[in-house]
Order: C-alpha cells, then sequence, then structure tokens
C-alpha cells in the first residue's frame, strides 16, 4: 500500500493519500485545503484517485474536497452521521473562522462495516464518534486511519458540537486497541504512530 501524508491548509490537517501498488488506483483522505498541492502529489504518484474521503466533516477535513472531485471524478464519502457538515458551514466550523465553506453532499454515506475498495486494497469503515457524533477510521493492510479521533500522545477534542468524550473513549477502547499493538496509525493531524505506543505512552488511554 503507498501512503503519503500531506499537512494541508490553515491547521495543518493531514491529508493522506492511499494507493495501490498493483492497479494504481487511489483514494484521497481528508483533503482540508492546498488542492493543488494534493494534486500535484497524486500526480507524482501515478495514481488515478477512485475516492475521496472524510473521516468527518470539520473543515479542516474537507475544505478541498470539491476541488479534488471535480479533478478526478471520484466519489465523495463520509460517515453517515456526518453528511450534514459537508453541506452546512456552521456545522463545518468555518464560520468561525469568518469564511463560508461548503462541499458537494456526499456521494456514498459510509456505515460501520463497509469497506471502500481502491483497487486491490479494502479499506474497512469503523464508525468512531467522539471528536464528532459521524466520525469514521479506516482499517486495512495493517494500517488504520485515525482522524482526529486518535492522535500521536493524543486524542480528539470534545468540546465542539455533537463531541463526546465518553463516546470517544468508547470508540478507541472498543475500536482501535482491539486492533493490535503492530498496527500503524496515520491521524489527522501531527506524526504517524502504533497502537502499541498509545497503549503503552498515550495519558488518556
Amino acid at each position: 500500500m503507498i501512503v503519503e501524508t500531506l499537512p494541508v491548509g490553515l491547521l495543518q490537517a493531514n491529508c493522506i493519500i492511499v494507493g495501490c501498488e498493483k492497479t494504481n488506483k487511489g483514494a484521497v483522505i481528508d483533503p482540508g485545503g492546498d488542492a493543488e498541492t494534493i494534486m500535484c502529489a497524486v500526480r507524482g504518484l501515478g495514481l488515478e484517485i477512485v475516492a475521496v474521503i472524510n473521516t468527518h466533516g470539520h473543515v479542516d477535513h474537507m475544505a478541498a474536497n470539491d476541488r479534488i472531485k471535480k479533478a478526478t471524478g471520484a466519489p465523495i464519502m463520509i460517515g453517515d452521521g456526518d453528511a450534514e457538515m459537508l453541506t452546512s458551514a456552521a456545522k463545518n466550523l468555518s464560520l468561525l473562522a469568518g469564511t463560508a465553506v461548503r462541499s458537494a453532499a456526499a456521494d456514498r454515506l459510509l456505515k460501520d462495516g463497509d469497506v471502500v475498495r481502491i483497487g486491490e486494497i479494502s479499506l474497512r469503515v469503523l464508525e468512531t464518534p467522539g471528536h464528532t457524533q459521524g466520525g469514521i477510521c479506516l482499517v486495512g493492510d495493517g494500517k488504520v486511519f485515525t482522524g482526529d479521533t486518535l492522535f500521536a500522545g493524543s486524542v480528539g477534542r470534545t468540546d465542539f458540537p455533537g463531541g463526546s468524550f465518553d463516546d470517544l473513549m468508547v470508540s478507541i477502547k472498543d475500536k482501535l486497541l482491539p486492533l493490535g499493538d503492530d498496527f500503524e496509525v496515520y491521524p489527522g493531524h501531527g506524526p504517524s504512530t502504533t497502537i502499541g505506543e498509545e497503549r503503552v505512552s498515550n495519558p488518556f488511554l
């Protein structure tokens, strides 16, 4: 599996490009800004993007949705519970930054256990509410893409509308920790880590 992480936008959220080495199919996870930077990386990797996936609906993870979709023709996907955030500048929190950012509505709403196929790669959807009501993580090939659910040394904030610290802890302990210590974690901000490292050193766990 090809994995390239690009910090994008004002908040330097991690946009992650995932690719299948056998088929050159790819996905863009959380395009939060800097669309041309993302597309330059896609072209450099020689990938055909077949999915744009948002781990949740906050503006720093979806601001470039429309430009990536226009450039690639790929469908936009998001967890069912966060669907309205794409089209509402109030709900995706862009109004807090003084701008009104909206995305086209999702082409596919994802639920727990769904699978997104990227060439020969299968990304399994885990519903992980807490940071937002409809937040998801994506699991495949020994890797988990956690959005703002789990970070290296921290967890997602829960003080925004729809957030719940109790729900976040349940999501992490019931959905992420059981994946196993060797799983590589690619979060929505900051460096990558592993489930094992977070299990023993993350102060929230």
